[in-house]
């Protein structure tokens, strides 16, 4: 294995799956990821379909990579896109079925193109290879068995950034701690409070409670966001919530258990741009934007709970 370069040359820093790699840990945690795809348990659905006879699972995709872009992004949170830019990998498919969701064409309709392992290998190496800060893995958790394969081919060949598990945050405990020491970054979202509003929403009831058990695992694994002397994030967990019209976000009752279960050094992305989109456009109060009261709302909420690490936008 290539000694590591550049900015994680320094071992205090560079990512932990360097370890797990030199001990073989890293290529156990690839074969258990695998296995689970004879009978899909990796999101909580657990459609149970053996997607390695290329059968396609509830998310939209079988055993091999299926990815819509693969590019530079300058607009994520500062820490991830920093100066240089994230890496991010878009996967096709999705374990949720969000009737807004603004890359629809990605997620349930099935744009992107299969590849290999070795095909997503390269990909991360050649983002690497144009400066970017870390490789931010796009909805990906149902792909998450490809990705730690595609990691064992490419340290070896020198590469070594932060990883970025970019999600819904609708995840099973158990599949997360496979991911322990492998994920550097979590950027989940805490969607809903109301089971019934995520049933309406995305489609599943359980969203709620089981994203509120994967935020506490995240943590457990990475806790705050920590920064390099450059103010790029190299470890730790930064939550999304997006303000959603006439609240059906529950904004209040999200950040008030990320007060209570987490505490004030949890760093949150407080997003205003939400706008309608997919079936969002024919139903209410979905089929608007959010208001200016209503995401200032959302922004007293954070001040009155002491929630100040983060990020607001500009309304």
């Amino acid at each position: 294995m290539r000694e590591p370069s550049g900015l994680f040359a320094d071992r205090t820093l560079q990512p932990s799956y360097l370890a797990l790699y030199e001990g073989g840990v890293l290529a156990e945690r690839a074969r258990l990821l695998s296995e689970m795809l004879t009978c899909c348990a990796l999101c909580p659905r657990r459609c149970g379909v053996n997607r390695k006879d290329g059968r396609l699972g509830t998310c939209g995709v079988d055993d091999h990579p299926k990815v819509a872009a693969v590019n530079i992004h300058p607009w994520e949170e500062p820490p991830i896109s920093g100066t240089r830019g994230s890496g991010t990998i878009f996967f096709s498919g999705c374990t949720l079925r969000c009737l807004f969701c603004q890359n629809y064409p990605i997620s349930q309709l099935g744009v992107g193109r299969s590849m290999t392992v070795k095909d997503l290998a390269q990909a991360m190496l050649d983002l690497q290879r144009k400066g970017v800060h870390n490789i931010n893995l796009v909805t990906a958790t149902h792909q998450m068995a490809a990705v730690t394969q595609a990691l064992l081919l490419a340290i070896p060949q020198g590469f070594n950034l932060p990883l970025v598990h970019n999600t819904s945050g609708y995840e099973r405990v158990e599949v997360l701690q496979l991911l322990e020491g492998i994920v550097d970054i979590y950027l989940p979202d805490i969607k809903y409070a109301d089971p019934v509003v995520a049933e309406q929403c995305s489609g599943r009831a359980d969203c709620v409670v089981f994203n509120r058990l994967a935020l506490l695992e995240m943590w457990r694994q990475v806790g705050p966001l920590k920064v390099n002397p450059e103010g790029i994030a190299c470890r730790g967990m930064l939550v999304r919530h997006l303000v959603l019209p006439e609240d059906l976000s529950g904004t209040a009752a999200n950040l008030a258990f990320l007060a209570e279960k987490i505490g004030p050094e949890v760093w949150i992305s407080l997003m205003h741009q939400y706008f309608p989109a997919h079936r969002a456009l024919h139903t209410p109060p979905l089929n608007r934007r959010v208001t200016r009261q209503e995401y200032e709302k959302a922004v007293f909420e954070l001040g009155r709970l002491g929630l100040d690490n983060g990020f607001v936008q500009a309304v």
